[in-house]
């Protein structure tokens, strides 16, 4: 009892800045764990709607085709704002908001309409979630610096990743007892609980003030600053060599995305139980693999792990595509699951690595860019193959397009440095 009173001590009461900072990013990772796990049927909830594998895959495409058009101009704005901490915490709560929309829509249309009305509310969230896209690397790295960016994300990202698996397993037992639509109203509606959560915390986190622009940046038009960044991606920097593969590879990643729901739904008639299980899966090995990738980058560095995880991350489209079975499935997202925390945990950190310290908010709009147009070209091009071809076809290709990504990671030397691993302070 004395250890957990202790305990609880700490979390109310931080010693300092940075304890402050480190309960506040944990506790917003459970409130983003909460509106993600509902999140996470959202391509569900349309599919059983009745909508179109068109329209499934705009969840997906509509965040990126916003991303593409406001990147550049976001990472401007950001890049020339004193405190960036805001502009995480009120745009989250906007795009977390959405979902209780959504789920009020059925009150009022009728199915076919509601699809389309949650189409429009998704466009609509695409703008804040662009501006947290860009923020969210700044800020977390500001809050931990290079030395514990990792260790901390890693906690973080597992307290995402527990807390999602919980809430993915909670509501695939809710909704198979509850008559269709309410259930996924109810559960829609009930995410304002994590969004609720996240806004009080992240609007918490005290981050240093952003340096002044220098003069000539600060009087740039956009047309000479959209100019500067992409000639960025012309030289061959360690930044450009890592944004060109993870072009590559975030094609095979998000032409997969939109399939698998659908795969689960019309190839093997999954039932929501079994959604949830595979879901709740591959976010609950992630309380364990990001500190399993930590411990290895502390001793091996960012390589390594960046090479096992996108070569392990070809074998989820490679195996659910040669699978008539819905069972096996829950291992493969158990697999997908690890390789996945790995691989968030070294981009993350090579991202900030690799760009520019003075402009990281511009840098990093610049790779969310690339980002952005395969996030919205590879779900249309993937639910198109899927129309024309069949699912196992569609993923297959996904799967070739992370495997051309894994190489390009390797060939162009992506994370490769002679400095030695750094030392990561863990408290």
């Amino acid at each position: 009892m004395p250890v957990l009173f202790g305990w609880r001590a700490r979390l109310n009461q931080p010693a300092d800045i940075q304890k402050q900072n480190e309960r506040s990013v944990l506790i917003d990772g459970i409130g983003v764990g909460i509106v993600t796990g509902v999140s996470t049927f959202l391509g569900v909830f349309l599919t059983r709607l009745g909508a179109s594998p068109f329209l499934v895959g705009l969840i997906t495409a509509l965040p990126a085709l916003t991303g593409m058009l406001l990147a550049i101009p976001s990472g401007r704005f950001l890049e020339r704002q004193r405190n960036m901490a805001p502009w995480y915490s009120i745009p989250r709560a906007m795009v977390q908001g959405s979902f209780i929309l959504m789920g009020l829509i059925p009150f009022f249309v009728n199915q076919q309409a509601t699809a389309y009305a949650i189409i429009i509310i998704w466009a609509l969230a695409t703008i804040p979630q662009t501006i947290v896209n860009i923020t969210f690397a700044v800020v977390m790295g500001a809050v931990a610096g290079p030395r514990r960016r990792q260790y901390l994300m890693s906690r973080r990202w597992s307290v995402l990743g527990a807390t999602t698996a919980i809430t993915v397993a909670v509501i695939g037992a809710f909704l198979d007892n509850v008559a269709f639509p309410l259930n996924y109203q109810i559960v829609f509606i009930a995410s304002f609980v994590g969004g609720v959560l996240s806004f009080l915390f992240s609007r918490r986190l005290t981050i240093p003030d952003n340096p002044p622009p220098k003069e000539e940046i600060a009087r740039q038009s956009l047309r000479a600053y959209l100019t500067e960044m992409l000639s960025v991606l012309r030289e061959p920097t360690p930044f450009s060599r890592f944004v060109i593969s993870a072009f590559v590879f975030n094609l095979g990643m998000m032409m997969a995305l939109p399939l698998f729901p659908l795969y689960w739904v019309r190839q093997l008639n999954a039932s929501d139980f079994w959604i949830g299980l595979i879901n709740t899966t591959n976010n609950g090995v992630l309380l364990i693999a990001y500190f399993i990738w930590t411990a290895l980058t502390r001793r091996k560095g960012n390589v390594l792990v960046l090479r096992i995880c996108t070569f392990g991350l070809v074998l989820y489209p490679l195996l659910t595509a040669l699978t008539p079975r819905v069972e096996p499935l829950v291992f493969y997202a158990a697999l997908a699951g690890i390789f996945g925390a790995g691989l968030n945990l070294v981009l993350f950190d090579i991202s900030l690595a690799t760009a520019s310290p003075e402009r990281t908010a511009s840098y990093i709009a610049l790779y969310q860019l690339t980002t952005y147009i395969a996030t919205l070209v590879a779900p249309l091009v993937g639910t198109l193959l899927a129309d024309l071809f069949g699912y196992t076809p569609a993923l297959l290709t996904g799967a070739a397009l992370r495997f051309v990504g894994a190489i390009l990671f390797v060939w162009l030397g992506v994370g490769v440095t002679t400095e030695r691993p750094r030392a990561v302070q863990v408290t």
